[in-house]
């Protein structure tokens, strides 16, 4: 029997996950965490086949837990659920060794292909996300937000978005000196000078809306 461990902060979430996985699938084990701790708990002292991942964990990014549970647990697969679009995470939960990544949107039967293929050991790459690392390739360039940490990223999406370092530091969690600090590296790594020229670079990007 397959054991699922799913992480969303939401119960109603997590109850139609397991209902959708269960009607497609069948024959499974689910374990629940609703927040960052429960999830490094499950995952340290219990089994699983897979971790389905919210990418918007309470205090910390799921893309941050990502990047924890594969230094525990190199070996385990990590489905990354967001309400985001491809554009914003997608490629880099790739990258830090997701095993897919999936709209919230999409379709209970994406959802158990998703869970069906990466339990088979597998990736899951949807269409929409398969063209975007065809771009990047086709490019030729490591894009420039790509050299960015997961917390710096996440601060330049919210910057796009026009938050303001202390509405992203209460969003966060952090401090507001942290979101300058954070602000002060992106303009350097990425070779900008102002807010402007950040949200400039996410929208041709298609980093956001």
């Amino acid at each position: 029997m397959k054991r699922i461990l799913i992480a969303d902060d939401h119960a109603i979430v997590r109850k139609g996950l397991k209902e959708t996985l269960e009607e497609e699938l069948g024959g499974l084990h689910f374990g629940e965490a609703a927040n960052n701790q429960q999830v490094f708990d499950l995952v340290a002292h219990e089994k699983w086949d897979l971790v389905i991942l919210d990418i918007n964990m309470e205090q910390r990014s799921g893309l941050e837990v990502l990047e924890e549970i594969r230094k525990a647990r190199p070996k385990l697969p990590v489905l990354i659920l967001s309400m985001y679009p491809v554009e914003e995470f997608g490629v880099r939960a790739l990258r830090l060794g997701a095993a897919g990544y999936l709209n919230k949107q999409s379709a209970p039967e994406e959802l158990a292909a998703a869970a069906r293929r990466v339990l088979a050991g597998g990736r899951y790459i949807s269409p929409a996300l398969a063209d975007r690392l065809a771009a990047d390739v086709q490019r030729g360039t490591k894009p420039l937000h790509e050299s960015l940490s997961t917390r710096e990223h996440q601060v330049m999406l919210l910057i796009a978005k026009g938050q303001s370092l202390k509405e992203i530091a209460a969003e966060l969690s952090i401090s507001a000196k942290t979101v300058g600090t954070y602000h002060t590296r992106i303009l350097t790594k990425m070779g900008l000078t102002n807010d402007i020229q950040i949200t400039r670079y996410a929208l041709l990007n298609k980093l956001v809306d």
